[in-house]
């Protein structure tokens, strides 16, 4: 090989590498960019809403909660138990990865990790009490179809309760219509649908269901449907562990 065609050849590699990184960034920011809307669009910046979720199991018998929960920011959520009356009192916090379970005539708060479930079922406590996306996972455009781009989301840090998500979003509203959940290993530990968009009123139209289903726990699902949910201005106070004993007098 002469010298001129090792040349050339180092030249094609080169220019072919600049264009691939340069798609790759590209692909980034569009992808945080659509995450970003997507993130908007499920939840406003500060919120109150009432949810039920409901656990079923493979004998067909069901378990059924009623959440008050509050958000402020990308971090920052409390969640009030209604019901049943066995829960009544409960209250749980988030602020970023750390996450913490009030039970009434329990000395202090305990202390909770993103996979578990304090109420068993499919969601775990990272799904009930969710933050941002785009707080927890870098995306990019990974494909498109005519009507929806399908995102890679991969984890900022190592503490999420996910490695990955695969995140499929409607072009025509920017809203999110199917999340996968993976393990490090590669493993699809989870499957979240968004469905039935309503309008909520106070500007907010959104899924007003999460369905989820799982590989590892077949035969069970987990619904969450919410029947309420409106903008509210709330103070930092509200997202401590001294105030989950009184989180009830927001309502």
């Amino acid at each position: 090989m002469n010298k001129n065609r090792l040349f050339l050849i180092l030249i094609f590699l080169f220019v072919s590498y600049v264009i691939w990184a340069q798609e790759g960034t590209t692909n980034m920011t569009e992808g945080n960019k659509i995450l970003k809307i997507a993130d908007e669009n499920l939840m406003p910046v500060s919120f109150e809403s009432y949810r039920k979720l409901i656990n079923e199991e493979p004998d067909g018998s069901k378990k059924e909660f009623i959440f008050y929960t509050v958000k402020k920011g990308k971090d920052k959520v409390a969640m009030l138990y209604v019901s049943p009356a066995s829960e009544k009192g409960r209250a749980t916090l988030r602020l970023g990865d750390n996450m913490w379970l009030y039970i009434p005539n329990v000395g202090r708060p305990i202390r909770i990790t993103s996979m578990q479930s304090v109420i068993g079922g499919v969601f775990n406590n990272a799904d009930i009490m969710r933050l941002d996306y785009s707080f927890e996972y870098e995306a990019t455009i990974l494909d498109q179809t005519p009507s929806e781009y399908i995102l890679d989301l991969k984890a900022r840090t190592q503490i999420v309760a996910y490695d990955k998500l695969k995140m499929w979003v409607d072009k025509k509203n920017i809203m999110v219509t199917k999340v996968e959940c993976y393990a490090a290993s590669g493993t699809l530990i989870k499957t979240l649908e968004f469905k039935n968009v309503k309008n909520f009123g106070d500007e907010i139209m959104r899924p007003a269901v999460i369905e989820t289903s799982s590989p590892l726990y077949k035969g069970y699902r987990s619904l969450m449907i919410y029947s309420s949910m409106k903008h509210r201005k709330l103070p930092d106070e509200v997202f401590t562990l001294e105030y989950l004993s009184r989180l009830g007098e927001l309502r």
